[in-house]
């Protein structure tokens, strides 16, 4: 049997309120999405915390399920940002799992990511509206062309 991919997808308000859309890795923690990430979404998120995002599965039409959410996101600006946030070391260890992390000794190990530069945080998604579809569900229904 071949393991669910998921897949994350972040759209943040650019320069200009122009749309940027970006694929992310991700972790879940306490109801949250959080997000190791860089560049262009971190100085959008400062400046507008409001995002959606998409996350997804399936390849075949009748396998697609995915949810969509609206929310606020925080970016977490330093090393004590991330220490204060208590569910943090849960999103970091379903990251490691999610991507077959293994230390030394064979043991599942947490994602290991801080705070460094300018631009490379920790985004902890909030949602406050949730879609969700499981084309599964639909039945016998046939795909149409």
């Amino acid at each position: 049997m071949m393991a669910t991919v998921s897949r994350l997808a972040i759209a943040t308000i650019g320069p200009g309120n122009d749309i940027n859309l970006t694929p992310m890795t991700f972790g879940w923690a306490a109801g949250k999405a959080y997000i190791y990430g860089r560049g262009q979404k971190i100085a959008n998120l400062r400046r507008d915390p409001r995002a959606t995002i998409l996350v997804d599965t399936g390849s075949a039409w009748r396998e697609l399920r995915g949810v969509m959410m609206r929310g606020q996101a925080q970016v977490l600006e330093d090393v004590a940002a991330e220490q204060a946030d208590n569910d943090l070391p849960q999103a970091c260890a379903n990251l490691g799992n999610k991507h077959g992390l293994v230390g030394k000794n064979g043991e599942p190990q947490s994602y290991q990511a801080s705070a460094t530069g300018r631009s490379r945080r920790w985004i902890v998604f909030t949602p406050y509206k949730v879609v969700s579809w499981d084309n599964h569900k639909l039945g016998s229904q046939r795909e149409e062309e």
